[in-house]
């Protein structure tokens, strides 16, 4: 039996060991996939007590991303450009990383019927959880991709990663200048409860608005979206359960179906 892992702090509330294993039973793979608390400062001795112990592979959540990226030997052209790292791979005694993260959030807009190509897309936040999407946003060939932050020089270090592509970085107040057509929460807010600090007018009938988090009721972003008119409000879940399947298709090699499992997470959320 194969054994996987996901690493996080926090990492209680996480689902993936739920999908995993779902996916495993669904496809045949004999697979064992459990969550363990890392320590901020233990994050490199674990990953490689795990590869010492016969570790095939493991998936990073916050805040461990960014490092992941540092510790790998070999990285996807999308993990290379992201800087962060969702999916490790262990072979010969190497590490492999890459990032599903887009793959995963792409996927659920489209099975939403959200179009983005040839839109306007704004990203909110520059961390780990931003830098994961945009290469993936940006295959998509929407008109111009924003990358808000609160500090604006760190979006730029997102957007100079792209020098050939339409996109821009802002602060939050400076939104107001443009009009979306979908709206990407990629803030850690909806974590802590609070609101995005963005104008209120960004927000208009025909925009759709998404956050990365998900849970029982709608996050302060998407409440607040809803209460000015938007669209379509969407979740995180989608996203989460969409990057798993990429991730379980890099190590076993085989594409689970997800809304079976989509399903159940809602079920049990609601």
């Amino acid at each position: 039996m194969d054994h996987y892992r996901v690493y996080g702090n926090p990492i209680q509330q996480s689902k993936s060991p739920i999908i995993h294993n779902a996916f495993a039973i669904q496809t045949a793979q004999s697979i064992q996939y459990d969550k363990q608390l890392v320590k901020l400062n233990e994050f490199e001795h674990v990953v490689k007590t795990f590869i010492l112990e016969g570790g095939k592979g493991a998936n990073v959540t916050a805040p461990f991303k960014e490092q992941a990226c540092q510790l790998c030997d070999h990285l996807s052209d999308r993990a290379k450009l992201s800087g962060a790292v969702n999916t490790l791979s262990f072979h010969k005694g190497e590490i492999f990383g890459d990032n599903t993260d887009g793959l995963g959030l792409v996927q659920d807009l489209i099975s939403h019927q959200v179009k983005l190509a040839n839109k306007k897309i704004l990203l909110l936040g520059a961390g780990g959880a931003a830098k994961g999407v945009v290469y993936s946003l940006l295959e998509q060939k929407p008109e111009l991709l924003i990358v808000a932050n609160r500090t604006v020089a760190k979006a730029q270090l997102i957007v100079d990663q792209y020098p050939h592509e339409n996109i821009k970085s802002s602060s939050f107040d400076d939104t107001s200048k443009f009009e979306f057509d979908v709206i990407i929460n990629a803030t850690s807010a909806g974590l802590s409860g609070e609101s995005v600090p963005i104008p209120k007018q960004i927000i208009k009938a025909k925009t759709i608005c998404y956050d990365m988090v998900y849970g029982k009721a709608l996050t302060p972003f998407l409440k607040m979206a809803q209460e000015l008119g938007a669209a379509q409000v969407i979740d995180g879940l989608g996203m989460l359960v969409g990057q798993a399947a990429e991730s379980f298709y890099i190590w076993r090699n085989v594409k689970p179906e997800t809304d079976n499992i989509m399903r159940q997470l809602r079920a049990e959320l609601s």
